[in-house]
């Protein structure tokens, strides 16, 4: 599989397993998974027609392990990054004591104003060193990484969660716990 055609499939699948599940004539369950075989039906029915194998390269290969199977291998779903309401069933975890976050320069006074917010997504993402910070942040602009203190968050009662792709999550990051150095 060409890595042009990777990253469209890793895209359509992103879409489709963390925001729109309907574009591909599917439903997710409680927990955000759907059968692989169900996934590949439904894709050849759309005109995206791919196999097993390909679908075991792009998981495989996603630099952001975006995409997990259960494990006897025959359902799947996205890690994180739902705008669809799930549960993955992610117990509360103990944070490092500081978690990055990047975001756009442009955002940077009203999120330390009103701190970090889900805004579509279920989570904020965090991650733990800053390279990856500044991948997400340039995203969307001149990249700002803001650093967290999970370590007091944690202190004042707020969850933290992992993913099975190492990216941490919090329902929200007051400004209080946030700092630009």
């Amino acid at each position: 599989m060409e890595e042009r055609e990777t990253v469209r499939v890793s895209k359509y699948l992103s879409l489709v397993l963390r925001h729109d599940p309907a574009a591909a004539g599917i439903s997710l369950d409680d927990a955000g998974w759907v059968g692989v075989e169900e996934l590949l039906a439904a894709l050849a029915r759309k005109g995206r027609r791919i196999s097993r194998d390909q679908l075991d390269h792009v998981v495989a290969t996603n630099n952001k392990k975006r995409f997990a199977y259960s494990d006897d291998g025959l359902r799947i779903r996205a890690s994180q990054g739902h705008s669809v309401a799930v549960d993955l069933g992610l117990a509360p975890a103990e944070p490092p004591p500081l978690l990055y976050h990047g975001t756009a320069s442009r955002s940077l006074a009203a999120v330390l104003r009103e701190g970090l917010r889900p805004m579509s997504r279920q989570h904020v993402h965090l991650s733990v060193d800053r390279e990856t910070a500044v991948r997400v942040g340039a995203r969307h602009g001149r990249p700002v990484v803001l650093a967290v203190d999970a370590a007091g968050m944690a202190a004042a009662g707020h969850l933290f969660r992992v993913s099975a792709n190492g990216v941490w999550l919090a329902d929200t990051v007051p400004p209080q716990f946030l700092s630009t150095g």
